[in-house]
């Protein structure tokens, strides 16, 4: 279209023709072949998780965290195929505020375990956006000497608003791990909260990190964490903070003398660090192992895997239950009107919950009696 500008009534002005606009798309893409991903079977899965092979190792980690039912068929065998294989780790929970250097602090552990000879797996549960569903999954660039170790596999997960199924899905890819060699499995939380819990019951050893100079050291110490925590870690302990991490290290010290004796009948210690300088990191892992000889020599160790197997059973058939409920076809169209039915305050929350229970109860009987 000519410019209106370039017509001779109006004296004085020209446009210039504009050169041509470039397509926004490259025209080469459509050129390229797309490179199919190969899928494998069972057998091949845990033929290449045995020999450690990671890129098989994580497509079947991908299967595990997939929601589809065909990949959760093939991720179940490749589980049970590699159970045999599984349980020569020590599975190390670590937690802190956010902010309190998690990621710095594992890559400056991992280091040291790599130094050491050993192979580690470190699977970060990344926080979901409530708002858009996504999460950044950006623990890798945070720690960067450990991402390029060949014996080091970092593995985010999305918690996907889900975080009792995200630590199932966790607990069952700690399995792979252990299958696959690496001795030693980080399981990264995703600060305070409910994931705490959840990872506590799939861990040997539970790791607090805290920070001193917040001005809010005795507000931190939450019952609950603090009874869980096997060590705890007061990050950051440089510079001039270095007199605030002791001073911090024995407010904990002082605050768990009033905590009662743990199951394990180990004493929880406290230590300071600095992650960022990789100061402490040795005496860290000297505490662990501690532990972990001390464990296993009163046989708490053997006691809490075998526990912790049957609280992930129960908790597989509350997850398994709460899915056919809600998957029931009655139940689902059914909902939205009972729903309805609360909300104009009709019926009480606790009758509505009766009757949609009474009715998937119902449907349940009713295809039983339909089979027969």
């Amino acid at each position: 279209m000519e410019h209106p500008e370039n017509d001779p009534n109006y004296k004085g002005l020209k446009v210039n023709k504009g050169i041509e606009m470039l397509p926004s798309v490259n025209p080469y893409l459509k050129s390229r072949k797309k490179v199919q991903r190969r899928h494998f079977t069972p057998d091949q899965y845990v033929e290449g998780i045995l020999k450690g092979d990671i890129t098989i190792l994580s497509q079947a980690v991908t299967l595990i965290e997939s929601s589809k039912h065909e990949h959760q068929v093939i991720a179940q065998q490749v589980i049970e195929k590699c159970l045999p294989y599984s349980g020569k780790s020590v599975r190390i929970g670590i937690t802190g505020v956010p902010g309190a250097g998690k990621s710095t602090s594992i890559d400056a552990f991992g280091m040291h375990l790599i130094k050491a000879g050993r192979k580690l797996a470190v699977l970060a549960i990344d926080p979901s956006s409530e708002r858009s569903k996504g999460s950044i999954l950006g623990d890798k660039t945070r720690m960067e000497d450990l991402s390029r170790e060949k014996n080091a596999f970092i593995r985010p997960s999305p918690s996907a608003g889900s975080l009792g199924g995200v630590a199932r899905k966790t607990r069952e890819t700690i399995i792979l791990c252990e299958a696959a060699g690496f001795d030693t499995i980080f399981v990264e939380t995703v600060g305070v909260g409910q994931s705490e819990t959840a990872v506590h019951s799939m861990v040997d050893f539970f790791l607090l990190i805290q920070l001193a100079g917040t001005g809010d050291e005795l507000q931190g110490i939450k019952r609950g964490i603090m009874e869980m925590a096997d060590g705890i870690i007061i990050n950051k302990a440089d510079g001039d903070n270095i007199d605030k991490a002791r001073l911090a290290m024995a407010q904990f010290k002082n605050a768990l003398h009033l905590f009662p004796p743990t199951d394990s009948g180990w004493t929880p210690q406290v230590l300071t660090y600095s992650g960022y300088y990789a100061l402490g990191i040795k005496e860290i892992w000297d505490m662990v192992y501690e532990y972990v000889t001390f464990t296993k020599k009163n046989g708490y160790f053997d006691h809490k895997r075998r526990e912790q197997s049957k609280y992930w059973m129960y908790e597989s058939i509350n997850e398994a239950l709460r899915d056919s409920f809600y998957n029931n076809p009655i139940v689902s169209a059914s909902l939205p009107d009972i729903e309805q039915q609360v909300l104009n305050s009709e019926i009480s929350s606790f009758i509505a919950a009766k009757q949609m229970l009474d009715m998937y109860l119902a449907s349940l009987i009713g295809n039983s009696t339909d089979d027969i």
